[in-house]
């Protein structure tokens, strides 16, 4: 008896990265049915920076991240924070986390990053072109502010890397750093230029359009949660959700900083953790800014949005269940008042999300133990960026049976 659904591929997560890979595969001719427990776009594909960073290569875990850990941990005006009961769960976690922290695996997760990012712009490009999710990119420089030049010369090793990849900074410094953007305020001194980037003016708005996108192209959209597989033979047979079985010859899974207990039902251990981010958008602002622009001495981006102003950024360790900090937030608000000290507003909005992060950094890309489910996250600081051409490499496996990429650094099964 024929498989009535050997063509079906069931994508679990609505998010920038499951509705990429839902749309490409759709476009490669497969019945596709993404399930997700919430709205598309309302999960970390929601509250990110917006910003689509083509250079952004570099791992947390640079040269020297162990000596100045401790001391970022215990600085109050550092936007590095962990909630001290939940250090035991994660320790092991954190060990092999910064294990990463040398120059060699820097460089190697740099390389491994840059054929999913550096042609961000084009694949979000591709992705939109011809519907109405492409009226929410804008392109724009990436500048990156510091107090002044000595505080970008010391971040020589990561700027070489992105030169290396392609991406050489115009730097401005002092009168031209006001020439440029009259709104950033004199705290900051030297302004490194990005040039070929894009935002996204409003991300969950710009998901919601590719869900539409998906649905008007042929696609279905299921709100249910996924609770486990049905596996015959060591392949995947159904999805099974709170609401049913869904059918399916091949599964997707794209649920960000909650695929771990998934993983596990398909018998993989993933060392995942969660980075919690923050935001605060900044409602009727005075004035916006010119580009997306990140603060190095706030580590966070400023960036135009439809609805305002949007500060994003500041990582804290601390779990899944816990709710949001307020120190974090009194913290960026801080930094925004210092680096934008003309800013006025009429109200803000502030968000915490996560972000999954894998202790080698680089996302899981790639089937899962023979199983027929493919994996598509842990792109950790990268996922608004990288979910496009993520998206579309999922896509060829199961379309084409293979990349033309070399996919082994995403390899699911490196941690075993």
């Amino acid at each position: 008896m024929p498989d009535m659904h050997k063509n079906t591929v069931v994508v679990i997560g609505a998010g920038i990265v499951g509705m990429s890979a839902a749309i490409w595969l759709l476009r490669a001719g497969k019945d596709v049915i993404v399930v997700d427990k919430g709205d598309p776009g309302m999960g970390a594909s929601y509250g990110n920076a917006g910003l689509i960073a083509a250079c952004g290569i570099a791992p947390v875990t640079g040269p020297g991240l162990i000596r100045k850990g401790p001391g970022m941990l215990l600085d109050p005006n550092f936007p590095l924070f962990m909630r001290w009961s939940y250090l035991p769960k994660m320790l092991p976690w954190l060990i092999k986390f910064l294990s990463h922290a040398n120059e060699k695996d820097t460089r190697r997760i740099a390389r491994g990053l840059g054929p999913i990012v550096c042609d961000s712009v084009e694949q979000h490009r591709s992705l939109a072109r011809g519907t109405t999710a492409q009226g929410w990119l804008t392109d724009c420089d990436y500048g990156f502010g510091y107090t002044d030049r000595a505080a970008f010369d010391a971040e020589a090793f990561t700027f070489s890397m992105r030169a290396e990849a392609g991406f050489t900074p115009e730097v401005l410094t002092g009168a031209q750093v006001r020439e440029y953007d009259p709104n950033i305020g004199k705290s900051i001194d030297c302004l490194a230029l990005m040039k070929n980037h894009a935002y996204v003016r409003a991300p969950g708005r710009y998901v919601q359009a590719l869900a539409e996108v998906f649905r008007t192209e042929g696609g279905t959209i299921k709100q249910a949660e996924v609770k486990d597989f049905d596996l015959s033979m060591g392949k995947i047979k159904a999805v099974i959700t709170d609401q049913g079985r869904i059918a399916c010859t091949r599964a997707v899974l794209t649920t960000g900083a909650w695929s771990k207990p998934l993983t596990k039902k398909l018998g993989l251990s993933v060392p995942l953790e969660s980075e919690r981010g923050y935001h605060i958008m900044f409602k009727d602002p005075s004035f916006t800014l010119r580009s997306p622009t990140l603060v190095a001495s706030g580590k966070f981006i400023a960036t135009p949005m439809e609805d305002g102003l949007r500060c994003a950024g500041i990582v804290e360790f601390g779990g899944l269940d816990a709710g949001p900090s307020k120190a974090p937030l009194d913290l960026m608000r801080k930094h925004v008042k210092k680096n934008f000290p003309t800013l006025e507003y009429s109200g803000t909005e502030e968000w915490m999300g996560f972000r999954p992060s894998p202790t080698d950094s680089l996302p899981l890309i790639g089937e899962i133990s023979g199983t027929g489910v493919f994996a598509g996250f842990g792109h950790q600081h990268i996922g608004l960026t990288g979910g496009p051409k993520t998206g579309r490499m999922i896509a060829d496996l199961i379309a084409r049976g293979g990349s033309n990429l070399d996919l082994s650094a995403y390899d699911p099964a490196r941690f075993s």
